[in-house]
């Protein structure tokens, strides 16, 4: 955002324009406002005539039910148009957050890298809700107040505008009051939207990472993170709340003095008899119905302006180039050689991490990328997975580059298996059909398939709930290598072409380790597959090793040949498998 758009409110316009507001809710709404306002407009002049024909005598039944009619009509009226100009604000920024979720979600990797998960969260859920309660509350109230302000100064100029130019003199004192006010609030919400994200990501961190936290006691380190996020936000909240208490006893003064002048001025009129009882009551009765849309005009704005700060932060992210690869061929890859050339990728330019890397692999091929920690072995499988897009050359299957394949045809092709197996809240039936097209009905004879040849089938049955078991967040309720073969049987329901596993069993008990290198065997039976060794008792029977070395690859072939070649593969080898 430029610096001299900070104040503009076109930004906050744009982006409520771009959700398609629902133009018959807001027309009724506006009109029943209309309605409302009108309707409420009579009643000091119906209590004009009240009061200045007052006697016991000549009380008229009629005035007083008209009064009544009136009264019930304006309730009925007004509460129709502010449900309806409040389905318009819940539905704009429903829209809205629909707008960021599905954005989040298209957005690349590296954004994500970058950025707390807690940070997006709240721009998702704290941001909008400012903008929330601006549409929904306030906005409302501010349009039903223009109209009752707009009608009751025409009446009060038809009355009298001798007074009414009177209580003007309230109107440079309220702007000079709140402008600055306005802005500075402004300034403060901003800081206070950056800090809650801060907050919320700081603590979604925490809590998420529980048992870590636990185990390294590191409780207090927490509370002293936590205490100070906690303060920053009492201070923002404390300036906020400075500004609200000058606002509201300042607009109270402004108000007061008005009403003791008109008060004042209108009973020497009174007492001279240039104007009567009932019209200095009529009129005071249209300065209350002006004076209380003033004070919920001091709301609006200064929610306004904290609008305007959330929205810059709403318009940044939206404004983020979506992940590369939305639109694309799609393209069965079953059976097609795989060429990588000329590959180098850094997560900055001047630092790359993938150095000019080239190689082939044949269908149905086996492929392992072995190496010191910290060569670019993983790097390598985000790549293939096109979580990140190369600074230069290209990965081809066939005769196609893979950037010019769709992102959803490219990995609906693509089983992963990794070392940790990350599991969705849920059930194991939803954990194993997650992200497969949910029109697509898949039976529990097709799910208990997939889980036998997981090895999963026996453990799943063991639950009283069995598929419909609750793993807890991330999985914990299960064993890793229950996670294992539960990521297992949801490859084998994918059905890939390309196998991308990174060293599924590194992290398992021996027992287990036997059953979920059986699946894995099992699941590699005529794919493509690409594997990170850890340990190389699992890669000697790999059809090529790709030995990578600070982004460079320094030796490629079999086991034996890599033995015999390479020195660094040798002494490797030497330390692990002897």
């Amino acid at each position: 955002m430029k610096p001299n758009e900070q104040t503009s409110i076109k930004p906050f316009i744009s982006l409520i324009l771009s959700t398609k507001i629902p133009k018959l809710a807001l027309t009724l709404g506006l009109v029943g406002s209309l309605i409302t306002t009108l309707v409420g407009l009579s009643i000091p002049l119906l209590t004009r005539e009240l009061v200045d024909g007052f006697s016991v005598e000549s009380l008229s039944v009629w005035l007083i039910v008209l009064i009544g009619v009136v009264f019930i009509l304006q309730a009925v009226t007004d509460g129709f148009s502010m449900y309806l100009l409040a389905y318009v604000g819940q539905k704009i920024v429903a829209a809205l957050r629909e707008k960021m979720w599905f954005k989040l979600l298209r957005l690349p990797v590296n954004y994500f890298d970058k950025r707390t998960s807690g940070e997006s969260v709240s721009r998702v859920v704290n941001d909008t809700g400012i903008v929330k309660d601006l549409i929904s509350q306030h906005f409302p109230n501010f349009i039903s107040g223009i109209i009752t302000i707009i009608g009751a100064i025409i009446i009060l100029f038809i009355m009298d505008w001798k007074m009414t130019l009177l209580m003007f003199l309230s109107v440079p004192l309220t702007a000079v009051i709140l402008i600055p006010l306005g802005r500075k609030m402004a300034k403060i919400s901003r800081g206070l939207q950056d800090e809650t994200a801060a907050f919320t990501g700081r603590v979604q961190q925490t809590l998420s990472e529980i048992r870590l936290m636990k185990a390294s006691n590191a409780e207090v380190v927490e509370e002293e993170k936590g205490v100070t996020g906690i303060n920053k936000l009492f201070g923002f909240g404390l300036r906020e709340a400075r500004i609200f208490a000058m606002i509201g006893p300042l607009i109270y003064l402004v108000i007061m003095v008005v009403i003791v002048i008109i008060i004042g001025y209108g009973g020497v009129r009174v007492a001279e008899g240039t104007m009567t009882t009932g019209s200095l009551v009529a009129f005071l009765l249209y300065l209350f119905q002006i004076i209380f849309p003033i004070t919920s005009f001091t709301m609006f704005f200064t929610q306004l302006q904290k609008a305007k700060g959330a929205t810059e932060r709403i318009i940044d992210i939206l404004e983020i180039p979506l992940e590369e690869g939305q639109e694309g061929i799609t393209m069965d890859i079953t059976n097609q050689p795989l060429y990588v050339r000329d590959l180098t990728f850094g997560y900055s330019s001047d630092e790359p991490v993938i150095n000019d890397v080239s190689f082939d692999v044949s269908p149905g091929e086996m492929v392992a990328f072995a190496g010191p920690s910290g060569g670019g072995k993983t790097t390598m499988f985000a790549i293939i997975e096109r979580f990140y897009e190369p600074l230069s050359g290209e990965i081809i299957v066939g005769e196609t580059p893979i950037s010019k394949l769709s992102m959803a045809s490219w990995r609906s092709q693509i089983g992963y298996v990794s070392q940790d197996s990350p599991m969705m809240a849920g059930t194991i039936r939803e954990n194993l059909c997650y992200g497969l097209d949910k029109k697509e009905e898949i039976s529990d004879d097709r799910l208990w398939e997939v889980a036998k040849m997981a090895y999963a089938d026996q453990f799943i049955k063991e639950f009283p709930e069995q598929l419909e078991t609750e793993v807890g967040e991330r999985g914990v309720k299960l064993s890793g290598g229950q996670r294992q073969r539960i990521a297992i049987a949801r490859a084998f329901l994918r059905d890939p072409k390309i196998l991308m596993m990174d060293e599924a069993t590194a992290s398992l008990d021996s027992q287990s380790e036997a059953i979920v290198q059986e699946a894995l065997t099992r699941l590699m039976e005529g794919r493509t597959t690409f594997v990170i060794a850890h340990r190389l008792s699992t890669i000697v029977h790999a059809d090529k090793i790709i030995f990578i070395e600070k982004g460079k690859i320094t030796g490629v072939g079999t086991h034996q040949e890599l033995v015999s070649t390479h020195d660094l593969y040798r002494e490797f080898a030497k330390q692990q498998l002897t």
